[in-house]
Order: structure tokens, then sequence, then C-alpha cells
């Protein structure tokens, strides 16, 4: 299941997000830190880090490193 999941991600950052122009405020980016999240915690709790850390990707929050 972790690793059909990192490979959907991985889809993603290869083909879907080069279309979109390159927006995000933290280091790594929100695709990157979903992987990290997943290897480190497994799907449910790293998926779960992975939308709380999408929804605080907006100007009200500074941005910057964060590492999961």
């Amino acid at each position: 299941m972790k690793k059909a999941f990192i490979l959907i991600l991985r889809f993603w950052q290869r083909f879907i997000s080069p279309l979109y122009p390159p927006s995000c405020r933290y280091y790594p980016t929100c695709s990157e830190y979903a992987v990290l999240a997943v290897e480190k915690y497994g799907v449910l709790k790293g998926s779960i880090k992975a939308f709380l850390r999408i929804l605080r990707c907006n100007p009200l929050f500074k941005g910057g490193v964060d590492y999961p």
C-alpha cells in the first residue's frame, strides 16, 4: 500500500506538477513532504500530515523549512 501511494505521488511530481507554476512556500515541496511523511509514518498518518501541510500552504503562514 505504501509503495502504491508513493508511486502516485511520484507520478504527480513527474507529470502533473510541471504544468503548474512553482508556488510552494515551504521546503521541501508539499509533494516531496508527502513522500517523506508516508515513508516515515505510513500511509494513514503520513497522508494526514501531508494534508495538514497543504492546508498551511497559504499566505497566512510564513513558510520556510519544514520536515516531517
